[in-house]
């Protein structure tokens, strides 16, 4: 198993449930990352998942009309991961930075997994080195 991620992917979303979000896009920060199973057999893309799906199904997403919660975003991504049959967990979390003028950002993080899927190599492959 291995993992795959999409880090700070930054675009802009109609998205929130705030008089001032409704008015106009505003920026959102996505980040996913999957656990693929098995592992990339040789230095081909036929061989290994190519992550370009995430960027289209995050723009597919956002280009559906204007969406209130992050979590909706958050649970579609993950449904678009877990049709794939090589990906075993995928964790998306979202970041809205603009909204609040004494805070970095307010953001959504869910989880998935398949049942097969270790937690404890999943701990492993999600953790960021510090």
């Amino acid at each position: 198993m291995y993992a795959l991620f999409l880090r700070d992917h930054a675009v802009s979303a109609r998205i929130g449930i705030h008089a001032f979000e409704r008015e106009a896009p505003q920026r959102l920060i996505l980040n996913v990352s999957l656990a693929i199973r098995g592992e990339a057999a040789a230095d081909d893309i036929s061989q290994t998942t190519d992550y370009d799906f995430l960027r289209a199904a995050a723009a597919e997403i956002l280009a559906s009309g204007h969406l209130d919660l992050q979590e909706t975003v958050c649970k579609r991504m993950i449904d678009a991961c877990r049709a794939r049959p090589d990906v075993a967990a995928a964790l998306v979390s979202t970041e809205k930075p603009d909204v609040y003028p004494d805070a970095a950002a307010v953001g959504c993080r869910m989880l998935w997994r398949a049942e097969d899927a270790d937690p404890a190599e999943l701990a492993l492959l999600f953790s960021r080195p510090g």
